[in-house]
């Protein structure tokens, strides 16, 4: 894992930018602004995906996988934390006095002189930012954003605009979302995650409370999850918009409907009660709406307007996402990585579902956050009628010994639900014998997970 290093100042002119691991979200829509801002961009990355064909089409060079040759001769390099520091292009660069700029350095350098808001928190950052764009779009309003996740409606997960708002999502797993210069921070939850890098706990909470004491103008934050409400406490002098369903948030959610595809609701805010229906399902897309509403109420635009606007946000990539259906059987992806994330998209399954079966095909990510909540993981997966758990994807992180994918598993209750299997290709078959006709299959992570779905669909067809 490559760690931010801020002392490394932005070039004047960052000429041709290489991207060392350039098909992520992230990495990819920061690329493809500085593409519009007129700079030759190439990249490398493991694999072929969406992201890196969109690049290739506005004229990036981008080579599938990583040697020292693919670094050429540009003037700096953009990498993320993601990378090892082995990586032979990081290591010619270094070695060649090339600038080498973390993901979140480059970012902020985009966002200078914009007025930004900044999205954090443990889950829920990415339909979050998505909101706040799509109700700001349909105000008029035409932001800059980049943000983890491909809008659907847009087709893409960056873009420059003409107006002076920069929507970002901000990642709190390193430390990196300190170093913007935020105007509003929208924080969702401070669920425990990351302690791997941050130690404790406390240590999790203290840099959230400094994130949210860094933001010029306001606070949006969570009057319902616990670790926010004690980050709340550890602010001052801040003005702060609450939003959730506890009696004293600002932004208060009630009426919540989430026993269907659309999730419906009310927000009460200064004394008015405003209703909506979403085009995404489950109550925590209620909760992400009513963040994004205080966002934009906070900054000054109409509150019926800015709900009717968020209202119309269509969700992002790989975010209960449907890829197909054979044989009856409908097979969706979804990027939950955290217990809570978990529960939360199979309990918007299971209001979808029906009378069928829910059948979750779930990668465990990181080897720490593995041993640290497989029982929580456990907890969550049980949502499903049945479970099929594979081994880890490793990212960042060296293997732990005797840390896999069979530690979820042997924590379910109830071991008829669960099935571990380890071998990629036997995952499939396993995923198709337990569907029959009005079933769902899920694959879920935040790994590579989302590359099985076609041969899920394949299984289900032979």
């Amino acid at each position: 894992m490559i760690k931010p290093d801020f002392s490394q100042p932005v070039p004047d002119d960052l000429g041709t930018i290489h991207f060392i691991g350039i098909g992520g979200s992230g990495m990819s829509g920061i690329a493809r602004i500085l593409i519009g801002m007129g700079h030759k961009v190439t990249g490398s990355d493991l694999r072929d995906t969406s992201n890196v064909a969109a690049l290739r089409e506005l004229g990036a060079t981008i080579h599938i996988g990583h040697a020292a040759e693919n670094l050429g001769n540009p003037d700096t390099v953009v990498v993320t934390s993601a990378l090892w520091p082995t990586n032979p292009e990081y290591l010619l660069a270094k070695e060649r006095g090339i600038p080498v700029l973390h993901r979140s350095a480059a970012l902020a350098y985009l966002t200078t002189k914009h007025r930004l808001v900044a999205v954090a928190g443990a889950h829920g950052k990415t339909t979050s930012t998505g909101m706040v764009i799509t109700g700001l779009l349909r105000l008029g309003v035409e932001p800059s954003f980049v943000n983890g996740g491909v809008i659907a409606e847009l087709g893409a997960s960056s873009a420059s605009g003409k107006d002076e708002l920069f929507i970002i999502e901000a990642d709190e797993s390193d430390g990196s979302f300190l170093h913007y210069d935020t105007a509003v921070a929208l924080i969702t939850n401070v669920d425990p995650d990351h302690l791997d890098h941050y130690g404790s706990l406390e240590a999790f909470e203290a840099e959230f409370a400094k994130f949210a004491q860094g933001s010029k103008e306001f606070v949006a934050i969570s009057s319902d999850d616990p670790g926010a409400v004690r980050v709340s406490k550890l602010m001052s002098g801040k003005r702060v918009l609450t939003f959730g369903k506890a009696s004293s948030a600002d932004v208060q959610l009630t009426s919540i409907d989430a026993s269907g595809a659309r999730v419906s609701f009310s927000l009460k805010f200064e004394g008015n009660e405003y209703s909506a229906v979403l085009n995404v399902p489950g109550e925590h897309n209620a909760i992400n709406a009513a963040g994004a509403f205080a966002v934009l109420v906070g900054l000054g635009f109409d509150p019926e307007k800015s709900l009717a606007g968020i209202s119309t946000f269509n969700g992002t990539e790989r975010r209960f996402e449907l890829h197909g259906i054979r044989r009856g059987v409908s097979v969706y992806d979804d990027f939950a990585h955290h217990p809570t994330e978990v529960a939360a998209a199979l309990s918007a399954a299971r209001a979808v579902v029906g009378e069928g079966k829910l059948i979750t095909v779930f990668q465990p990510h990181l080897y720490s956050r593995t041993r640290l909540m497989h029982r929580e993981f456990a907890e969550a997966l049980s949502l499903s009628d049945q479970v099929v758990v594979l081994d880890i994807y490793a990212a960042r992180e060296d293997p732990e010994p005797g840390v896999t994918g069979q530690l979820v598993s042997d924590s379910f209750q109830d071991a008829n639900q669960v099935h571990y299997v380890p071998l990629w290709d036997d995952a499939p078959a396993v995923a198709a014998s337990l569907a029959n006709d009005g079933d769902f299959i899920i694959t879920m992570g935040c790994g590579d997970v989302y590359r099985m779905v076609p041969q899920i669909l394949d299984a289900l067809e032979g």
